[in-house]
């Protein structure tokens, strides 16, 4: 089956997944978007188990503020490299679990990884962080939280 390169861009723009790796979906799901974006989604999934026991000693604590500063959330998100941590994706992850911590207000991290992500109720944080591990290339671990409310 001959792949579009129209198909090729639309599934990269929707999942910033490598041109080869959205090739590869596509041929394997026989040029079914669906399938292949399932596809994909299972790729990272192993790339990120792949890397759950790497070392995680660099990262960054994100801050983030919400309505009218009336409530705030601090998370200390952890990764392999300085590099990963000064990263845009990196570091809108960690305002993203920012946010999810200060609306959710969840008592642990296990909890807060179980919860569904409130911009998209279709996938958990930690499939969120998953995510941004196959994206990244790194293992990414929430290592402390705190929420804050006046």
């Amino acid at each position: 089956m001959s792949i579009s390169i129209d198909h090729i861009k639309k599934l990269r723009a929707e999942t910033k997944a490598g041109v080869m790796e959205v090739r590869k979906a596509l041929e394997e799901a026989k040029g079914d978007m669906a399938e292949a974006k399932k596809w994909l989604i299972s790729q990272g999934l192993v790339k990120a188990a792949k890397k759950a026991d790497r070392e995680t000693g660099e990262g960054l604590i994100v801050s983030y503020i919400h309505n009218g500063g009336k409530v705030g959330a601090m998370v200390k998100l952890g990764c392999e490299t300085d590099f990963v941590a000064n990263t845009e994706e990196f570091q809108t992850l960690g305002k993203e679990i920012g946010m999810q911590i200060a609306s959710m207000n969840p008592e642990t991290i296990e909890e807060l990884l179980k919860q569904d992500y409130i911009r998209d109720g279709s996938k958990t944080i930690d499939a969120l962080i998953k995510e941004s591990i196959a994206k990244i290339g790194e293992n990414i671990v929430v290592l402390e939280m705190k929420r804050m409310e006046i």
